[in-house]
C-alpha cells in the first residue's frame, strides 16, 4: 500500500504543484520520492512508500537498467509476479513484485501485461522511447486511482483525489477529477511538450471470465461439473488458495475480526495458514463495538475458538461523531451508508496503528457483494435477478465498500488484503448456475457456509450467524449506530435547511438531515466534486428509506427469534 501521483505537461511551477502530493503522505509513512523525467521538465513522479515488501530497493518510481526508457510508479501486489519470472526466466533487479510490469510490458505489449497481472493494483507506466503512457487499475478496484486531465493534454493522476483538488493549470480554473475505472488501462500518447492525448480506453477484464493468468496458476486442478461436493471442495481450494498468496510481505500479518461470517472465515484460514508456513508470531485480530456490541461478543468467541491473539477497541457515541469529519475527509465521498461503516474501521485503524506492529491487514470486503449476502437478496424476484444485482454491485465496489476499506485503513499507514476478491475465487463463484448461489431455508450466504461445515475452522453458531451490518454490530440492539447518529444530527440539521435541500444540493439531493450533515461537511472539504459519488446505496427490492439492515423485515423477524 503506497501513494502514487504523477504529473504530464504541467505549466505551472513543479515545485509549487508538488505540494498536493503531500495530501496523501499517509498511505506511504515510510520514505518519499519526487522525480523529474529526463528531457520533459514539465512531468513528474511522486511516490509515498510503505515497504511492505524489498526494503532495500523498493523504492519508486521502479527503473531498471535493462529497460531504462521505462518508468513504473505503482500501488499493489502482483501475487504471481514469482511464478511469472520463472516462467519466462525474467532476470530481476529487485525483490519488488512490481517489476514483473516492466518485464512483461517489454516482452508483450500492454494488455498482455495487464491481463497477466494476479493481484491488486493502480498504476502510471510512462515509455519514454515509444512516447506512451499508460494508467491501469485491478478488476475490483481494490487499489484507488483519480486522474484529471485537460483539454490542452495536461494529465495528473492520484491514488486519492485530495491530491489533485488543488492543483493549478492556465486553461481552467476547476480541475475536473474522477475515478479511474477498474478493470481497464488507457493508453496516452506523450508529446514532445510534455502534455498527452488520450488514445484508447480498454476494459480487459470482467469479473464473471476467469482470469488470463490462471493458466500459470499453481493452484491444484479443480473439478469439472457442478454436484454440490465438487463445488464445495472447488470453494475451499480456492479460498485456501486466495489467502495462501496473500501472505507475500516482510511486515507483521493481522486480521479485523467483526465476529461475522466473512471476517471469521478469513481469520480462521489465515491462521491455519500462518501456523502452515511456520511464521513465528502470533495473529493479532481486532474488533471494535460499544459496549453490549453483539460484534465484540462473536469476535471474542471467535479468537477463543482459534487462538488469536486477540485486541477488543471500545469507542462511544462521543468520540465516533467526532472522527465523522476526518472519516469524510479521508473517504472523499457523502454516501450514507459507507460513512457509518466507516467510522468504526477508522478508529480501529487508528488504534492498529498507534498500538500494535501489525501493518498488513486481512479483512472480509467483498464477501456479500460476491456471495449474495445482504438482507434484501432475500427479496429477489428470481435466481437470475439476484445474479444481475451481485455483478451490479461488484462493479461499484470502488464506489463503497472497496473505497471504505482502503482509505479508513490508508488513513493510518495499513495495508488492507482482501481475499474475498481473488481473482479465481470470485469468477468461479460466479460461473456457478444462480439457483446455487441464492438464500436458502432463510440464510444467505448458504452455500458459502455449507462449503465450511464440516472444515472445524469456526464455531457452528458463527459459521451459521445471520448477516449484520458493520455499522451496526459495533453496537448494541438496543440502540444502533444509524440511530445514534440519525439524534446527533437532528440537532444540527432544521426543516428549514431540509426544505432548501434541492435549491443548496441539486445532484444527489440528501433525503434526510444524516445525508444532509454529511454532505455539508462533504462539501466544506471538497467543494462542487459532489459528483464522485453518482448515487447513494440503497438496497433493492423493498421500499426501503435507510440503508441500514436493521430497518429492514428479516432481520426484524429474526432478531425476535
Amino acid at each position: 500500500m503506497c501513494g502514487i501521483w504523477a504529473l504530464f505537461g504541467s505549466d505551472d511551477c513543479l515545485s509549487v504543484q508538488c505540494l498536493s502530493a503531500m495530501k496523501i503522505a499517509h498511505r506511504g509513512p515510510d520514505a518519499f520520492r519526487f522525480e523529474n523525467v529526463n528531457g520533459y521538465t514539465n512531468c513528474c513522479f511522486g511516490f509515498h512508500r510503505l515497504a511492505v515488501v524489498d526494503p532495500l530497493f523498493g523504492m519508486q518510481p521502479i527503473r531498471v537498467r535493462k529497460y531504462p526508457y521505462l518508468w513504473l510508479c505503482y500501488n499493489g501486489e502482483i501475487y504471481n509476479h514469482k511464478a511469472l519470472q520463472q516462467r519466462f526466466e525474467f532476470e530481476y533487479q529487485t525483490n519488488v513484485d512490481g517489476e514483473i510490469i516492466l518485464h512483461l510490458y517489454d516482452k508483450g505489449g500492454i494488455e498482455k501485461t495487464i491481463c497477466m497481472l494476479d493481484g491488486v493494483f493502480a498504476f502510471i507506466l510512462l515509455d519514454t522511447a515509444n512516447k506512451k503512457v499508460f494508467l491501469g487499475r485491478d478488476t475490483y478496484g481494490v487499489r484507488p486511482l483519480f486522474k484529471a486531465m485537460t483539454e490542452d493534454g495536461f494529465l495528473a493522476v492520484c491514488s486519492e483525489a485530495k491530491g489533485l483538488v488543488s492543483l493549478k493549470h492556465s486553461t481552467t480554473p476547476f480541475l475536473k477529477v474522477e475515478p479511474f475505472l477498474p478493470g481497464h488501462y488507457e493508453v496516452l500518447d506523450l508529446k514532445p511538450n510534455g502534455k498527452v492525448a488520450s488514445v484508447e480506453m480498454v476494459k480487459y477484464h470482467h469479473c464473471t471470465d476467469e482470469p488470463l493468468h490462471a493458466i500459470y496458476d499453481s493452484v491444484e486442478k479443480l473439478f469439472p461439473g457442478f454436484e454440490i461436493e465438487t463445488v464445495k471442495s472447488n470453494l475451499r481450494i480456492l479460498f485456501d488458495n486466495a489467502i495462501k498468496k496473500r501472505l507475500m510481505t516482510d511486515r507483521r500479518i493481522g486480521c479485523l475480526l467483526s465476529g461475522g461470517l466473512d471476517s471469521s472465515l478469513v481469520a480462521a484460514s489465515l491462521l491455519k495458514q500462518l501456523k502452515e508456513a511456520q511464521v513465528q508470531y502470533p495473529l493479532q485480530t481486532f474488533a471494535i463495538g460499544m459496549e453490549d456490541s453483539p460484534d465484540l461478543l462473536a469476535a471474542r468467541k471467535v479468537a477463543n475458538y482459534i487462538g488469536s491473539e486477540h485486541h477488543e477497541v471500545l469507542f462511544n457515541s462521543e468520540e465516533g461523531i467526532q472522527a465523522l469529519d476526518e472519516v469524510i475527509f479521508s473517504l472523499e465521498t457523502y454516501d450514507i451508508t459507507t460513512v457509518r461503516a466507516s467510522v468504526g474501521m477508522y478508529l480501529i485503524s487508528k488504534y492498529i496503528r498507534k498500538n500494535t506492529d501489525s501493518v498488513v491487514i486481512f479483512s472480509g470486503e467483498g464477501s456479500d457483494e460476491l456471495t449474495q449476502g445482504y438482507i434484501y437478496f432475500h427479496k429477489a424476484p428470481s435466481p437470475e435477478k439476484a445474479e444481475e444485482e451481485s455483478e451490479r454491485l461488484l462493479k461499484e465496489l470502488y464506489l463503497f465498500d472497496v473505497l471504505r476499506a482502503d482509505r479508513t485503513t490508508a488513513a493510518h499507514g495499513l495495508e488492507l488484503r482482501v481475499p474475498f476478491l481473488d481473482h479465481r475465487f470470485s469468477s468461479y463463484y460466479l460461473s456457478l448456475p444462480p439457483d446455487m448461489r441464492i438464500p436458502k431455508n432463510g440464510i444467505e450466504k448458504h452455500l458459502l457456509r455449507e462449503t465450511f461445515e464440516d472444515s472445524n475452522l469456526l464455531p457452528k453458531e458463527i459459521l451459521w450467524r445471520p448477516k449484520e451490518a458493520f455499522s451496526d454490530g459495533i453496537t448494541s440492539v438496543k440502540n444502533s449506530w444509524f440511530k445514534i447518529l440519525q439524534d446527533y444530527v437532528e440537532h444540527q440539521v432544521d426543516d428549514e435547511m431540509m426544505s432548501a435541500a434541492s435549491q443548496k444540493f441539486p445532484f444527489n439531493t440528501p433525503k434526510t438531515k444524516e445525508g444532509y450533515f454529511y454532505r455539508q461537511i462533504f462539501e466544506r472539504h471538497y467543494p462542487g466534486r459532489a459528483d464522485w459519488l453518482t448515487h447513494y446505496w440503497m438496497p433493492k427490492w423493498i421500499n426501503a428509506t435507510d440503508p441500514s439492515a436493521r430497518t429492514l423485515t428479516h432481520y426484524k423477524s429474526a432478531a425476535k427469534a
